[in-house]
């Protein structure tokens, strides 16, 4: 059973936050400081020479959509731990659940606006309300509309990227029309692919706060809303899978530590095995840009979800084992702040690529960007735990907590 403290609190939920808070930045840090298209493909932005094309592929097959898989997973546990504290202290959980998801989308939006545009924290807001009518379902159900969800959306997105390299077909046809050369060059121009799209975003990048601000305020005013239709259909099931994992014991610690180990190693193989045919497919047909976006935005889904489930249950057998060692106390810290460590993260990243700071954006290796990883992780590790040894919340987990119950909360242990 979980170790808990007078909050009470679960420290394998804690734990298991702080990996995954951790780990989405291992998957953000070529979104902070290269042009958005580069997290598809190399070929793109980042460079092909071996070490990039190395860590490219360590990042697809162990790391992309998965840390965000976990952390989507982790909201929905926790979204079911605050409906069943409320209802123990006899509050509301409606009033309680909506009052904080209005304030998330708030912050989401001001990180959208003024920090970086790869916000989740406006998604999971309005994703939140969703789920929150489903969380009366029992885990077998939650389970099972999840998967249905999912598949549709899979279906959905298979289909439509799909149509994309038939066009590419019909436009290597001996003969093919100038209309069908014509459209499959928008279509690779609207995703990014040209020289002249990838210089302009970098110039950007590299200009100042203003300038990267109005951009998207005259070119991306409707982000948020067009990111949340375009995941609504990977976030809500991976939310709901997350809140029946909470409701059977599974997040908790109360499987037994070979269930933990035998779905976690069961899951994590069968993903990586087919993550790894992909990517040497990949590699074998040089990046070619169709199928890198096929390969992002759809086919790499259901591995996705296998690995995301099965890297959750390895690491609570980790956490359960380590479960008084130091070094977990301190990756249980980072997730009980991790509102704080996200987005403090996003501002140190920007500072140090975005033109307003230190101006890094499109100039640092692929490979090289990790070492920023290694420093930010580092940054998490040390300041969590003392502040938490001294005050009940992260400084934003306190700003957000006090203004979704409209009173300022106590801040400092007893």
């Amino acid at each position: 059973m979980s170790t808990k403290s007078s909050s009470p609190r679960y420290l394998e939920l804690d734990a298991l936050r702080g990996f995954a808070v951790m780990g989405i930045l291992l998957m953000n840090i070529v979104g902070f400081s290269m042009p958005e298209m580069a997290y598809v493909s190399p070929a793109i932005y980042g460079g092909t020479d071996m070490p990039d094309i190395l860590v490219w592929a360590l990042s697809f097959i162990f790391v992309d959509g998965k840390m965000r898989g976990l952390f989507t997973i982790m909201f929905g546990a926790s979204l079911m731990l605050i409906i069943e504290r409320a209802q123990q202290n006899g509050e509301n959980p409606a009033r309680v659940h909506f009052s904080r998801m209005a304030w998330l989308a708030i912050f989401g939006l001001a990180h959208f606006f003024f920090l970086w545009a790869g916000d989740i924290l406006f998604l999971y807001a309005a994703v939140g309300c969703i789920a929150y009518f489903l969380s009366g379902l029992t885990a077998e159900d939650l389970f099972r509309r999840a998967l249905l969800i999912f598949s549709i959306g899979f279906i959905g997105f298979s289909v439509m990227f799909g149509s994309l390299l038939y066009q590419q077909y019909q436009a290597s046809l001996p003969g093919a029309s100038a209309a069908a050369i014509e459209n499959l060059a928008q279509v690779l121009a609207d995703f990014g692919s040209r020289p002249g799209v990838i210089a302009a975003d970098i110039a950007l990048h590299q200009s100042g706060f203003a300038a990267i601000f109005l951009d998207k305020v005259q070119n991306d005013l409707f982000g948020p809303i067009i990111l949340l239709a375009y995941n609504l259909a990977e976030t809500l099931p991976l939310m709901m899978i997350g809140m029946a994992l909470y409701k059977n014991g599974f997040f908790t610690g109360q499987w037994s530590a070979a269930d933990y180990r035998r779905w976690g190693v069961r899951l994590t193989a069968i993903g990586m095995v087919i993550l790894i045919a992909i990517a040497w497919g990949l590699i074998h047909r040089d990046f070619d840009m169709l199928l890198m976006l096929n390969a992002s935005y759809a086919w790499t889904w259901p591995s996705q979800l296998l690995m995301t489930i099965g890297y959750a249950a390895l690491l609570i057998g980790l956490i359960r084992k380590c479960i008084a060692s130091l070094w977990i106390s301190r990756v249980a810290a980072v997730g009980q702040a991790a509102f704080t460590n996200y987005l403090g993260t996003s501002l140190l990243m920007t500072f140090l690529f975005y033109g307003w700071g230190l101006g890094l954006y499109g100039s640092v290796g692929r490979a090289e960007l990790y070492l920023f990883v290694a420093g930010a992780w580092a940054l998490m590790l040390l300041w969590s735990k003392p502040w938490l040894n001294q005050f009940r919340y992260g400084p934003l987990e306190w700003l957000w907590r006090s203004l979704a119950r409209a009173k300022l909360q106590p801040m400092r242990l007893l």
